[in-house]
């Protein structure tokens, strides 16, 4: 029994989302991380390009067709959706038709993309506006590692401790911290 469950992953691999997508025309390059409950437009998903070095955050949403003019016009709206490299999209941001992301761009949590993000920008709010360049966010958060608690890797989920927990709840009082 054990044996054909074996062969019968080898013969009937389990895809994951992305690659499921990318078999309709998805286009992604390397190092795309796509996490819990993203949906990307399955229906018209071979509009959607993502590049290199990108993150999609628990949630996110990314549509290529717009069903409101269904009814009074008896089509759907379609439009291409481009993000660039090194881009990360927080939780359960919406990007909308026709938006292009740039290279080196962070999406803030809960943002709603309506306008092309240009290069090197971080964004935030509904809809999402440029809050700050990317660079100032990097030094920023330089900065304020050289002086907040950093944790290892025995600090993640699945691997942390009772004592580590306790430990990582007192360094966090009154401050932020960084992990690997």
């Amino acid at each position: 029994m054990y044996k054909w469950k074996i062969i019968k992953k080898i013969l009937h691999r389990d895809y994951s989302y992305e690659e499921k997508l990318a078999k309709k025309g998805l286009i992604y390059g390397k190092n795309f991380s796509v996490q819990g409950g993203v949906i990307i437009d399955d229906s018209h998903c071979w509009l959607i390009s993502i590049g290199d070095n990108v993150t999609l955050a628990p949630r996110v949403h990314i549509l290529a067709h717009d069903a409101s003019t269904k009814i009074p016009l008896g089509y759907t709206r379609i439009e291409r959706v481009k993000i660039g490299n090194n881009v990360f999209i927080g939780a359960s941001t919406i990007i909308l038709p026709g938006v292009t992301i740039g290279n080196n761009v962070i999406v803030g949590a809960g943002s709603v993309v309506t306008k092309n993000i240009p290069n090197g920008t971080v964004v935030a709010g509904n809809p999402a506006k440029v809050i700050k360049s990317y660079d100032e966010y990097i030094f920023q958060q330089k900065e304020k590692l050289k002086i907040s608690p950093k944790f290892d890797r025995s600090f993640i989920d699945g691997q942390i401790s009772k004592e580590n927990k306790e430990n990582m709840i007192l360094a966090l009082e009154n401050t932020e911290g960084y992990i690997i």
